[in-house]
């Protein structure tokens, strides 16, 4: 009886670890409660994000490189972003931030593109140089209202 109580209590302990070890795994690839959060933050305004939500892709060259931490209305005319960027990658004074789409229909994502200067960002600063989202449907009407009047 003592051998069959003995191994109750391992099961029972190997079960315990195990559901710890998938609630950890969870957060950590959710980013969820400050166990996914590492890297510094830069900040960019822009004027149209497009849609672009907390958690979206940061990319450089096809890497992703951070993600978004969040996206504000700042003097009710642009959208403050916060961008958290990995440790291991630096961004240039100069750099250039944008919005892209992954694809013709696909998600949003924050493009930087590095410049020539050798000065890196220092956490908290600003991304100077941003380059808003494209809107097709104003491009559309655009076409459409200005094509009409010729």
């Amino acid at each position: 009886m003592q051998a069959y109580r003995r191994v109750e209590m391992s099961v029972g302990v190997f079960v315990f670890l195990g559901l710890i070890a998938i609630a950890w795994l969870a957060l950590k690839i959710g980013q969820v409660g400050g166990l996914g959060e590492s890297g510094y933050t830069l900040v960019a305004n822009f004027d149209d994000v497009g849609g672009i939500r907390k958690g979206g892709d940061i990319m450089m060259a096809g890497v992703i490189i951070g993600r978004i931490d969040s996206v504000t209305l700042a003097k009710n005319d642009q959208a403050t972003m916060v961008l958290r960027i990995h440790d291991d990658v630096k961004i240039t004074e100069d750099a250039f931030a944008s919005i892209r789409t992954k694809g013709i229909i696909g998600d949003r994502y924050v493009r930087i593109t590095q410049g020539p200067s050798d000065t890196y960002l220092k956490p908290g600063s600003e991304i100077e140089e941003t380059e808003s989202a494209i809107n097709i449907e104003d491009l559309i009407s655009k076409y459409i209202f200005n094509g009409s009047g010729k």
